[in-house]
């Protein structure tokens, strides 16, 4: 939906306007609208007439709710916009902070694991001999060697050109 063509309120319009002047993607201009939207709708009256105490309480609000951590801040990040932007109130919403994420680390499969994989899928199986070789030289780019035994010298310069084995490891 292009916001230029749902004018709405005054105060909306004002808040369309200083979305556009900062060239914000469409769908950055809908969230922040919702945002103001979702407040509107727990203060029942304008959003200009918030306070600090409403802004605290309407948090609560989506925290209690339910609401997930990158919903939330995306709300706030709105908010944030409409009264530091649009009503230049910039006091309002100088306690509210973002929520902190929860950092998850990824999965990354042991060798003996990635092994079971290629063994238990079929399209892999029949490509045993290749994946075995990828998950080889894989793993012996990615350790360090720990002998001092590695054939890592470079290349001459006229074979530059020409694809060079990857340095193994002889304590491997």
């Amino acid at each position: 939906m292009d916001m230029t063509t749902r004018t709405g309120t005054p105060l909306r319009q004002r808040m369309t306007e200083d979305m556009r002047m900062r060239k914000l993607e469409d769908k950055t201009q809908q969230a922040y609208i919702r945002a103001v939207r979702k407040l509107t709708v727990f203060l029942k009256r304008s959003p200009d007439t918030a306070t600090v105490e409403d802004l605290r309480n309407f948090q609560l609000e989506l925290v209690d709710a339910g609401t997930s951590p990158i919903t939330l801040n995306a709300t706030l990040t709105g908010l944030k916009f409409f009264f530091d932007i649009t009503l230049g109130r910039v006091e309002l919403m100088a306690r509210m902070q973002p929520v902190k994420l929860p950092h998850t680390l990824p999965v990354v499969l042991s060798i003996q694991e990635a092994a079971r994989l290629i063994a238990g899928s079929p399209i892999l199986r029949s490509g045993r001999r290749t994946a075995s070789r990828s998950t080889t030289s894989a793993t012996a780019r990615s350790r360090p060697c720990c002998t001092g035994s590695c054939s890592s010298t470079p290349p001459p310069s006229s074979s530059r050109l020409r694809p060079q084995p990857a340095p193994t490891c002889r304590s491997l």
